[in-house]
C-alpha cells in the first residue's frame, strides 16, 4: 500500500508514520508537511533513511504540490491541521485555511485518482461540551472555539463528498492525545517540561475541566484498524475511556516528578473553554479496538520520555515558543 500522510511531521502524524513503517515494512509512506512551528523533522529522524519513507515539504493548500504526490498514492490520511485552541483564539485565519481549503484540495486530488480510501483525522472537540453522557458519531457539531469550528468545517466538507460523489472517505474523531513528541504548548507536555524546569504551571480557571485521554500509540492503532477494516463513508469516535479533571492530571504529573504543588498557578480561564468532552466509542470497539495503555502507565511513559529527551523540547522552548508563551500566559497570570 502507498499512503500519502499529510502533516506527518507533527505529533500524531509522526507517531503514526513510525507505527506503520514498523508494522508494515512493505508499505510506502509519503509525508507531506509544511513544517510550520509544530512540524519538526526531528520527530522522524529515526526513519529518515528508511527506503519506504519519503518526505516532501509543502502545503496541503497547494494543488500543484499535492496532485503529483496523490497520483503516486492509494490512500490519503490527513493529519495536517493547526491544532492549538489558544492559538486559534489569537489567530484563527490559518486554522480555517488549512482545515477547510486544505481538506478540499486533498479531497479533489483523492477523487481524481480514484483512491481506495481517504481518512480525515478529526477531534472530539467538534462536538463541544457535554455535562453528562457521551457524544455518538451522530451527535451534531457544536464547536466552542475557532480551532474546533475549523475541524468541524473540514468534517462537513468530507461528508458532503461522501454524499455527493459517493467518495470512500472515513472520519476519525479522537479524544485528547498525549505521548512522545507532543509540542510543549499542549497541556501535558507544557506542565511536564515546566515542572522539570521548576517553572509555574499555568492552570486555567478552577482546573475542573474534564478530558478523556488516549495515549497516542493507542490512537495510531485505532487509525490503522480503520484504514484496513473500517467501513467507507463512516465516522469513528476513538476514545481512551479515561476521564480526568485537569487538576487531577497536574497532581499526577507533579507526583511523578517529585515536584511541589506550589508550582501550580491558577490563571484566568480562556474564552469559551469547554467543560467536558466524552465519546461513545461502541462503533470502533466493534472493529476490535481497545486501548492497551491505562492512563497511569501512559503518563509515566510520557514523563519518562520528556525527561530523557530534554534537548528536543528545550530547543523548541527557547525559540518561537517562548514569544508565544509569554504572549498567551503572562497576561492571564
Amino acid at each position: 500500500m502507498k499512503i500519502l500522510v499529510t502533516g506527518g511531521a507533527g505529533f500524531i502524524g509522526s507517531n503514526f508514520i513510525r507505527y506503520v513503517l514498523n508494522a508494515y515494512p512493505d508499505y510506502l509512506i509519503i509525508n507531506l508537511d509544511k513544517l510550520t512551528y509544530a512540524g519538526n523533522l526531528e520527530n522522524l529522524k529515526n526513519v529518515g533513511n528508511n527506503r519506504n519513507y519519503i518526505f516532501v515539504q509543502g502545503d496541503i493548500c497547494d494543488l500543484g504540490k499535492v496532485e503529483p504526490l496523490a497520483k503516486k498514492a492509494d490512500v490519503i490520511i490527513n493529519f495536517a491541521a493547526e491544532t492549538h485552541v489558544d492559538r486559534s483564539i489569537l489567530e484563527p485565519g490559518s486554522f480555517i485555511q488549512t482545515a477547510l481549503y486544505g481538506t478540499y484540495v486533498l479531497l479533489e486530488a483523492a477523487r481524481r485518482y480514484n483512491h481506495q480510501r481517504y481518512i480525515q483525522i478529526s477531534t472530539d472537540e467538534i462536538y463541544g461540551s457535554i455535562e453528562t453522557g457521551s457524544f455518538t458519531e451522530d451527535s451534531p457539531p457544536h464547536p466552542g472555539s475557532p480551532y474546533a469550528a475549523s475541524k468541524a468545517a473540514g468534517d462537513l466538507l468530507v461528508q458532503s463528498y461522501i454524499r455527493t460523489y459517493g467518495f470512500p472517505a472515513i472520519i476519525t474523531r479522537s479524544s485528547n492525545n498525549f505521548g512522545p513528541y507532543q509540542y510543549p504548548e499542549k497541556f501535558i507536555p507544557l506542565f511536564i517540561t515546566n515542572a522539570l524546569e521548576d517553572k509555574p504551571l499555568p492552570l486555567y480557571g478552577d482546573g475542573l475541566n474534564i478530558r478523556d485521554w488516549i495515549y497516542v500509540i493507542d490512537n495510531c492503532e485505532a487509525i490503522d484498524l480503520v484504514l484496513h477494516n473500517g467501513k467507507a463513508k463512516e465516522i469513528y469516535n476513538i476514545g481512551g475511556g479515561q476521564e480526568h479533571t485537569n487538576i487531577d492530571v497536574v497532581h499526577r504529573i507533579l507526583k511523578g516528578l517529585g515536584k511541589p504543588t506550589d508550582l501550580i498557578r491558577f490563571i484566568q480561564d480562556r474564552p469559551g473553554h469547554d467543560r467536558r468532552y466524552a465519546l461513545d466509542c461502541k462503533k470502533i470497539s466493534e472493529l476490535g479496538f481497545k486501548p492497551k495503555h491505562a492512563f497511569e502507565e501512559a503518563l509515566r511513559l510520557t514523563i519518562r520520555w520528556y525527561m530523557e529527551n530534554t534537548a528536543w523540547w528545550q530547543k523548541i522552548k527557547s525559540g518561537e515558543f517562548r514569544k508565544y508563551y509569554e504572549r498567551m500566559y503572562s497576561k492571564r497570570g
